[in-house]
């Protein structure tokens, strides 16, 4: 009876300690968080309540993004329920070793084999695990002792299960039973032990389990473990309007003391439950264009070096230590960015894409400081995220779909991106001409203003090149909105539709089928401006509002209801972000359109396309968007065309390299990203490659000739290869002659 008590003594008293320091760790991260701005009135995080919930089941119980991988989301779905299933299990032995007895409901056979079955499929899983991570060596992976703590947690609290169950049956001089055969087995080895030897046995084992179970909850919150507490949050608190929509800043709040990001502290609270949900599993980093190609920027470690300065930053302003208890833990110092100069060797020219050097690169970089800078004198764009890693990003949203907790990457590059430049006018010098060419001419070239609807007149000399009243009915003049009043939808061409000699052939065969398929619309000529996607995503806030405004202006003065356009990023700028600005209508990328005349019958694709192609997905169009359907029917409607897809295609599709203001500044390290996604393209052996934007077609055409297969491999918009279909083959000679006969 004595020792009982004090048995259920010590429990309280340890058991009690261990929680009180589990909350005390959790309190604390709390605290951090909330040094953030407040966005629970709207944004771009805002969730509605009503979808909230719509995927959270699926991402949280039924592991969905972590099975993109299936081989690892299998192993993790049998560690994530094995350990509810365990739980049940341990809430009994603890019962068992203060009452003497368990708890009747776990009585039964099939809840003693459920128990161990679990803890044997567990204890394999974590083996699986720990041979990805340290035997098959996957470089998305972090190595080193920390992420091996948790393998041992994991292992020992199966094995103290097994040996404490095993024990009892000694204790209990209790028969092999086939409903507990680990158990069973275990006991068989320690045959012939006395009541008090198996009695002893049990309680050692009884309190291992347990005093691990306790030390595991105290560490959980205090590692990257926090997130199987945080990501549930997360998960359910995730954006629930258009993926990717930047948050609308209030340029005119006289209040406001700077714009965008430069302090840990304007992140938003959302944004900072990120940072703690990270689960390091390197699955963002291990698809990004840039971590792919020899660039310092990695997402998984802009995560967790964001995690970290607001552990140290919050610790200080809030004077209380993330370190529970704080005795255990020494003083690494203040973590910061070192030089990244000698951080990298040459690129392997043998490789297509390697995350190696920026994954060795990072973990040699971020490192405690033995002296200098105290954690409030960290700065934060500097020393912990550098301006290199800042305009690496592509925004291709690569990151975020692969994330399995639902974190967003590229808001917060693009909020640093926002301060650099709104507040310190701090930006590549060719992605700062190219903004001041938007600003003063509407184009990021800088050509005359005027010169923007000058290729309408270039498609109605094609028309006059051969004779013909079938030709020239195709090529009649293209009506502005003050020709075409009653037009029903408005062609955005965007400037690189209007400006960019090869983005004019997909103008040009865009009209045409337009045309062909009796669509009443009109265009907005020399009053179109830029649809200020670049200078949005480049950190240009107040530009961006500036030409959507005046856009919008000018839809509303026409009568806009309907948009049409053959560029992603204008398409998704228009469709997703001036809503916010007050703009009401229905906006379309190009492959949707012409999937619905082809479907509908209205263009008929009768002439054979003999090609092998494979399509490249638009960031912009598919992850943002969710189009990938569309272009490929479109593809598969053309008579001898072959569809061959790339290892990475869909939502997995590699960035072309030329999103986020990329397309407009030079890659000075590592490997050219469009170079890396053309040898993706060139594996599958197409004779033409497919896209349907004028930047990856661009990228891509520009890869074929790095390659020196130019003139095998021909890069082609969709709207091209249909209008090569609808029209016949002489349309590509119609328009050489016609270039030539308008130069």
């Amino acid at each position: 009876m004595i020792e009982t008590l004090i048995r259920i003594v010590l429990f309280v008293l340890i058991a009690g300690y261990a929680i009180v320091l589990f909350v005390q760790a959790v309190q604390r991260r709390y605290r951090y968080v909330k040094l953030g701005q407040s966005v629970w009135g709207g944004g771009a995080g805002e969730t509605k309540e009503g979808a909230r919930s719509a995927g959270f089941a699926a991402q949280t119980f039924g592991q969905t993004k972590l099975l993109k991988d299936p081989k690892s989301g299998a192993m993790h779905a049998i560690i994530f329920y094995g350990f509810i299933i365990v739980q049940f299990g341990a809430l009994d032995l603890i019962v068992k070793g203060l009452a003497g007895r368990g708890i009747p409901w776990f009585d039964a056979a099939w809840f003693s084999l459920s128990q161990e079955v679990t803890a044997a499929l567990v204890v394999l899983a974590i083996g699986y695990a720990a041979f990805r991570r340290y035997g098959e060596n996957l470089k998305r992976l972090k190595k080193g002792w920390k992420p091996g703590i948790v393998v041992f947690f994991i292992v020992f609290l199966m094995l103290s299960v097994l040996f404490a169950l095993a024990f009892e049956r000694a204790r209990e001089g209790m028969e092999f039973s086939p409903f507990a055969p680990l158990s069973s087995l275990i006991a068989a080895m320690f045959g012939g032990l006395s009541y008090s030897a198996a009695s002893v046995l049990f309680e050692i084992a009884w309190w291992i389990h347990l005093l691990l179970l306790l030390a595991f909850l105290v560490y959980v919150p205090q590692s990257k473990h926090f997130h199987i507490i945080v990501a549930p949050i997360n998960i359910w608190l995730r954006r629930t309007d258009s993926p990717g929509r930047l948050s609308k800043l209030d340029l005119e709040d006289e209040n406001a003391e700077s714009f965008g990001v430069h302090k840990i502290e304007d992140f938003t609270q959302k944004q900072m439950i990120d940072f703690y949900a990270c689960v390091e599993c390197g699955r963002c980093t291990n698809v990004c264009p840039a971590s792919n190609t020899g660039k310092l920027l990695s997402p998984m470690h802009l995560i967790t070096k964001l995690r970290d300065h607001l552990t140290e930053k919050g610790a200080a302003l809030t004077s209380k230590s993330p370190w529970v208890p704080e005795f255990a833990f020494a003083d690494g110092g203040v973590h910061r960015m070192g030089d990244a100069k000698e951080a990298f060797g040459a690129w392997d020219g043998g490789a297509v894409t390697d995350i190696g050097p920026t994954m060795q690169a990072q973990t040699m970089l971020w490192s405690a400081a033995a002296a200098g800078k105290s954690a409030e004198q960290i700065e934060l764009i500097g020393d912990v995220i550098t301006e290199e890693e800042i305009w690496a990003c592509t925004t291709c949203r690569n990151c975020e779909d692969q994330c399995p907790v639902d974190n967003e990457h590229v808001d917060k590059i693009v909020d640093l991106r926002r301060h650099l430049v709104l507040m310190q006018g701090s930006l590549p010098h060719d992605g700062q001409r190219a903004l001041q060419n938007i600003e003063r001419q509407g184009n990021p070239w800088g050509i005359s203003r005027a010169d923007r609807a000058k290729w309408i007149g270039e498609l109605a000399a094609y028309g006059d090149v051969e004779a013909g009243g079938d030709q020239a009915d195709r090529t009649k003049r293209v009506p502005t909105v003050k020709e075409n009043p009653d037009f029903e939808f408005l062609y955005f061409v965007g400037s690189m539709g209007a400006y960019d000699n090869r983005s004019k052939k997909i103008t040009h065969s865009f009209v045409r089928l337009l045309q062909e398929a009796g669509v009443n619309f009109a265009v907005l000529g020399n009053e179109e401006k830029n649809s200020g996607d670049t200078p949005r995503r480049m950190g240009n806030e107040f530009l961006f509002q500036q030409l959507c405004a005046e856009n919008i202006a000018m839809f509303e003065k026409y009568g806009v209801t309907k948009i049409v356009t053959a560029c992603p990023h204008t398409y998704n700028t228009l469709k997703n972000e001036y809503p916010d600005f007050g703009l009401q209508a229905e906006v379309l990328h190009h492959t949707e359109l012409l999937d619905r005349l082809v479907r509908e019958g209205r263009l008929v694709p009768k002439y054979e396309v003999k090609e092998r192609i494979t399509y490249h997905d638009s960031c912009y169009l598919g992850r943002y968007n969710g189009v990938y359907d569309p272009p490929r029917r479109i593809l598969q409607a053309i008579p001898g065309v072959e569809l061959a897809e790339m290892e990475r295609a869909r939502e997995n599709g590699m960035c072309c390299g030329a999103g986020g203001g990329r397309m407009w500044m030079e890659e000075t390290a590592g490997k050219r990203v469009n170079l890396a996604r053309t040898e993706q393209a060139l594996a599958v052996r197409p004779t033409m490659i497919g896209s349907a934007c004028p930047y990856c077609l661009t990228m891509l055409e520009d890869g074929t000739k790095m390659k020196e297969v130019e003139n095998e491999v021909k890069a082609r918009d969709v709207a091209e290869i249909l209008a090569l279909s609808v029209f016949g083959g002489d349309v590509a000679a119609r328009e050489t002659k016609g270039e030539a006969s308008v130069q």
